[in-house]
């Protein structure tokens, strides 16, 4: 968060929470509406968000002050101290107070339009405003867990937002999650055709949804808001952008779970990061940090929690004034030089997961997570 220290007319919280506090639910929606502020709340709000937010997740100023020359450390930290014992709970109702008043200002907010006249979900949330598509991962309850349904209304929202006016698309995922990988209960669910069929239906549902993100004209961005897991990380090597709060991990336990990679990534995070890293995550579980995924070129930038969403959007503003057709046919030529090599990958993922599905070593393995998740 850029801060610049200088005299600005005092900013005024009205407060209109309950006596309680705001939730933590409240104040993590209050979190991700500071994405839809279209005007920069000027530097003495920015400092009392950033405070806010210390206080509401950590408590009280509990770092040493920064050195003199430090103008802008000096002011966050002074911000940050001036709350003094305020709880936590009350810091979070003054943050929702303030993220409301600042929206309020702005008047009423053109409402984001779904993407399609006939377009519903009932797992994601899509809606198209300023030029940008957004797909939300909307199970916050299951950390954004991919069901069946989940991964057919990805492909459908990804071929509705190929065919709109937005320039680019986002996903995303609500709550503190931006996705925890598949929801293994889909392994649990065996149709009439036993087990095999079970198998081969969740290939060809996988390769379908794969296909989508290579085949996607438009430049894609996924703003990790949390944790991601299993093949919302791996499909992030067919991403143009990956930003990330610093509180994002990236973790591909394949090998735990007796499976394999899938998303392309056994050919797109070698040639990412090269064979030696890839191998640490696709091979051997090792879980990154945003900073350590950021280093190895998987993330293109990292945020601080407190002020993601807002740097976020500034960017995605600014990409989305672009020139809509001269972005998707660059795309289009970067893509177009590997897109059969993808298709090619993908197949060959899809074809040795399911073989790993109908092993004993896969089977024994998601049954032992369900019995350690059974004794929690």
């Amino acid at each position: 968060m850029a801060v610049q220290v200088t005299h600005i007319p005092t900013l005024k919280l009205h407060m209109t929470g309950s006596m309680m506090g705001a939730t933590v639910e409240q104040f993590n929606h209050a979190k991700s509406q500071m994405g839809t502020l279209k005007e920069d709340p000027g530097n003495e709000a920015k400092l009392k968000i950033y405070a806010l937010f210390k206080q509401a997740t950590q408590g009280p100023c509990n770092t040493p002050k920064p050195g003199m020359l430090d103008f802008v450390g000096k002011a966050k930290w002074d911000a940050w101290k001036s709350l003094g014992s305020v709880s936590q709970e009350d810091a979070r109702q003054q943050y929702v107070d303030l993220i409301d008043s600042l929206l309020a200002a702005e008047g009423p907010a053109v409402a984001a339009q779904p993407t399609g006249s006939a377009a519903t979900f009932d797992t994601l949330l899509v809606s198209t405003e300023d030029n940008i598509t957004t797909i939300r991962l909307n199970r916050p309850q299951k950390k954004n867990a991919i069901t069946v349904e989940m991964y057919n209304e990805v492909i459908k929202a990804l071929e509705q937002a190929g065919k709109d006016d937005s320039v680019i698309t986002v996903i995303t995922g609500s709550g503190d999650f931006y996705c925890s990988g598949n929801d293994l209960t889909n392994f649990t669910k065996i149709p009439e055709g036993g087990i095999e069929q079970m198998a081969k239906d969740a290939g060809e549902l996988l390769r379908e949804f794969v296909k989508a993100f290579i085949d996607f004209p438009k430049p894609l961005v996924a703003v990790v808001n949390g944790p991601a897991v299993g093949v919302s990380v791996t499909l992030l090597g067919l991403f143009e952008i990956v930003y990330a709060t610093e509180r994002a991990t990236f973790h591909t336990p394949f090998s735990q779970l007796g499976q394999s990679p899938e998303g392309c990534s056994s050919y797109t995070f070698p040639k990412i990061m090269g064979n030696a890293k890839a191998s640490e995550m696709l091979l051997f579980n090792k879980k990154l940090s945003a900073v350590q995924a950021c280093a190895q070129g998987l993330v293109t930038e990292v945020f601080p929690d407190s002020s993601f969403q807002t740097e976020v959007a500034t960017r995605l503003k600014a990409y989305a004034k672009l020139p809509r057709n001269s972005l998707a046919l660059s795309k289009q030529l970067i893509r177009g030089t590997e897109k059969e090599r993808l298709h090619t990958v993908n197949d060959q993922e899809v074809e040795r997961l399911v073989e790993r599905w109908l092993s004993d070593e896969c089977m024994q393995a998601i049954m032992s997570f369900f019995q350690a998740k059974a004794k929690l």
